[in-house]
C-alpha cells in the first residue's frame, strides 16, 4: 500500500468530495472549504479546506464558520484539522478565534480483505448486531462503561441511522453473560474504496482478551463483501497501537478543533 496514494485518494474522496455521514444532513461546499451541516444530535464541522487556502484567506474562513454556528444557533462545531492541511499555522490560527484543541488522533487505514480473519471471542462473549433501539441502548451502555462519557448522543444517532439508512451502518455490541462490554460501528460510504471504523471500546475488565479484534475482523468482513477496498480509524493513543499489530498503516494525524458558543 502506497501511503502518499492512499491519503490523496482519502482526502480526494473522503474530505473534498464529502458525502453526508447520516440521514437528515447535508455537506456543503463554502469557498475554501467542504462542511458537514446538521441537527444538534449530529456531527457539524469542516471536513477539508482547500490546499491553496492562505494565511490571508484563513481567517476569513474561520470568521465564516463561527458566523455559520451562530447563525444555525449550533451548541458547538468543528473543523477536523489533518496534520498535512495549509497554511502551516492553521491550528494557532483556530485557537486565537477560541476553537479548542482535543487530543489528536491518527489516522489509519488497512486493506479490508487483510483483516477478514476469524471472529475468536473469549469464552462467555457474544457478538450480538444492533438493528432497534433496544440494541442501541446496550451500545450505548458500553460505550459509557467503556469510556467514561455521555452515550446519549451515540445512542441517538444510531437509532436515527437505523431507521433511514440501515444498509450504511453495521454496528455491533459484545455481551458478557447479557451485560454489554463492548461496542463498535462501521459506516459504510457507497461509492468509494473507504469504511470507517468508529466507537471501538471495551470495559476494562475486558481488554486484552480479543475482544477489539474480533470487531474488527466481523467489520472488515462485511466491508470486504461490499467492495470497500480500505478500512479508516481515527485513532485514539489507546487504539492505535492495537490497529497498527493488525495491520493499519498511519497516513497522519488530525486534530479535532471545537469551537462551542457561550450559551
Amino acid at each position: 500500500m502506497r501511503t502518499d496514494d492512499v491519503r490523496a485518494l482519502y482526502d480526494r474522496t473522503m474530505r473534498e468530495h464529502a458525502r453526508p455521514d447520516g440521514p437528515g444532513v447535508r455537506v456543503e461546499r463554502d469557498g475554501p472549504l467542504v462542511r458537514q451541516v446538521g441537527g444538534p444530535d449530529d456531527w457539524n464541522g469542516v471536513v477539508w479546506s482547500s490546499p491553496d487556502l492562505d494565511a490571508e484567506g484563513a481567517d476569513a474562513a474561520i470568521a465564516a464558520q463561527i458566523g455559520h454556528c451562530a447563525a444555525l444557533g449550533l451548541p458547538e462545531f468543528e473543523w477536523k484539522l489533518y496534520a498535512h492541511d495549509r497554511p502551516a499555522d492553521l491550528g494557532d490560527r483556530l485557537r486565537a478565534a477560541g476553537f479548542v484543541p482535543e487530543p489528536p488522533e491518527t489516522l489509519l487505514v488497512a486493506p479490508a480483505e487483510l483483516l477478514t480473519g476469524p471472529v475468536a471471542l473469549p469464552d462467555g462473549v457474544t457478538l450480538r448486531p444492533v438493528t432497534d433501539a433496544a440494541g442501541a441502548e446496550l451500545m450505548a451502555l458500553a460505550h459509557e462503561r467503556a469510556f467514561g462519557t455521555d452515550g446519549t448522543r451515540l445512542l441517538h444517532q444510531v437509532v436515527k441511522r437505523l431507521a433511514e439508512a440501515p444498509e450504511d451502518v453495521v454496528a455491533l455490541v459484545a455481551l458478557a453473560d447479557g451485560e454489554p462490554v463492548s461496542s463498535a460501528r462501521m459506516e459504510l460510504y457507497p461509492g468509494t474504496d473507504f469504511a470507517g471504523l468508529w466507537g471501538g471500546g471495551t470495559v476494562a475488565e475486558w481488554r486484552g482478551k480479543g475482544i477489539y479484534r474480533a470487531l474488527v475482523a466481523y467489520r472488515a468482513r462485511i466491508a470486504a463483501e461490499r467492495g470497500h477496498r480500505y478500512l479508516q480509524v481515527d485513532a485514539s493513543d489507546m487504539s492505535a497501537p492495537i490497529l497498527a499489530r493488525l495491520g493499519f498503516t498511519a497516513l497522519g494525524t488530525t486534530t479535532p478543533y471545537v469551537y462551542r458558543r457561550a450559551l
